[in-house]
């Protein structure tokens, strides 16, 4: 028997690759892959990161074009509707109008909802739309309205740029609600883009489920450890946050995913992945989720702004600069900015501005948004090049859950 045995191990070595590899030994080499690329990065390997992130573009586009070849037929049919809009849009009669008003509400509406996508989709990190857009629109909104009287800015410009209207009509009393009304479009499709942008983790979890097989992402090898560490004593403060999203995502369905959604929490992938892992039906989770975070939440972050653009708290807070130490140096550039803006206020439609009215803090935020951008489009890159060695060092026998 012995001898049995001592003959039988080399036979399953010999089938299983050659070698035995321990349980530990494995964990070992995951360990060494994941800190390897966590180290490709562009500011410390710049030509393997682009070079393996220009080699994941190009797997991505191949499965793309698989994906679109499949489903030739429906494509063919979009592509002759497409064809079919040209040339009713290109088509000189009376519907121009009506299409000219129709493409400019569109295009405005997708502005919005691709900026909510930016700031929730998961590709490294997030842009923060509503900082650097959303909240400076609605800010812009609250303070013109107190300023003009009035929330009739004239279209043209409107709302690429706010006008005070030319002829003055009768003051109109700026409440809260007023304002919200005139910013309710932009806000709901911002949210609902953030809602689109929770899908992806949703769906690569619940592919994962329905096939079998764990897909080779961080993200869920933490979920499997918290899963694991469930009725562990050593948690963190953070992976008790993490187990409360998931437990009552987990419990009570609809509500759970409403109530994490309704507010500001940084932990929504974690919701997502559990929804996905246990099959939860599309419909309830993208609709928790769509009024969620584009009705509950963006009305609380819109009365937020709008409360503290208001006109009387900012000329206070503005006067309450220059009482603290050092506070005359920095009340001078925000008032500058607050009658600089008073002044576009009131000009006329399509009249231009001097350059001359830019100031310090309106060039340094434009500062801060491309240095945003820049960081965003590189963690894309950092990430689609983490995702290619990945690829390279996944097992060759294992199956990927398809999208």
């Amino acid at each position: 028997m012995g001898g049995e045995s001592r003959g039988r191990r080399p036979a399953q070595t010999a089938r299983n690759g050659g070698t035995a590899t321990h349980p530990l030994d494995i964990n070992m080499v995951k360990v060494a892959e994941r800190e390897e690329r966590e180290g490709i990065v562009l500011w410390r390997r710049p030509v393997t990161t682009l070079h393996y992130c220009s080699r994941e573009l190009l797997i991505e586009l191949v499965r793309l074009v698989r994906k679109l070849w499949r489903n030739r037929l429906m494509v063919v049919l979009a592509l002759m509707l497409v064809a079919l809009g040209v040339v009713i849009y290109y088509t000189d009669g009376e519907h121009q109008e009506s299409i000219r008003r129709l493409e400019k509400q569109l295009l405005w509406c997708l502005y919005w909802v691709g900026l909510g996508v930016l700031s929730s989709v998961g590709l490294g990190t997030g842009l923060h739309t509503f900082l650097l857009y959303l909240g400076p629109h609605i800010a812009a909104v609250t303070l013109a309205a107190y300023e003009c009287e009035s929330l009739d800015f004239p279209e043209p410009p409107y709302p690429d740029e706010i006008v005070c209207p030319a002829e003055a009509g009768p003051a109109a009393h700026i409440t809260m609600w007023s304002v919200m009304s005139k910013v309710r479009l932009e806000a709901f499709m911002w949210g609902a883009g953030t809602a689109l942008g929770e899908l992806p983790p949703y769906f690569m979890a619940r592919a994962a489920r329905l096939s079998g097989v764990q897909p080779d992402d961080e993200d869920f090898e933490e979920f499997e450890e918290l899963r694991k560490k469930k009725n562990a004593g050593d948690l963190s403060l953070l992976d008790r946050a993490k187990l409360g999203v998931e437990r009552l995502v987990e419990r009570v369905g609809f509500f759970g995913i409403l109530a994490c959604a309704s507010i500001p929490n940084p932990l929504f992938d974690l919701a997502g992945i559990t929804c996905g892992h246990f099959l939860v039906p599309f419909w309830t989770f993208f609709g928790a989720t769509l009024i969620g975070k584009a009705v509950i939440k963006m009305h609380i972050q819109k009365m937020f702004v709008i409360i503290t653009f208001n006109e009387h708290l900012v000329e206070t807070a503005v006067d309450l600069l220059g009482r603290l130490p050092l506070g005359d140096k920095v009340q001078g550039p925000f008032k500058d900015l607050l009658d600089k803006q008073k002044e576009k206020l009131h000009r006329k439609p399509g009249q231009g501005v001097a350059q001359s009215s830019e100031s310090l803090l309106s060039a340094i935020f434009e500062k801060v948004i491309i240095i945003m951008v820049v960081y965003f489009v590189v963690s894309i890159v950092n990430s689609m090049a983490q995702s290619y060695h990945k690829r390279l060092h996944r097992p060759k026998g294992r199956k990927v859950a398809k999208d």
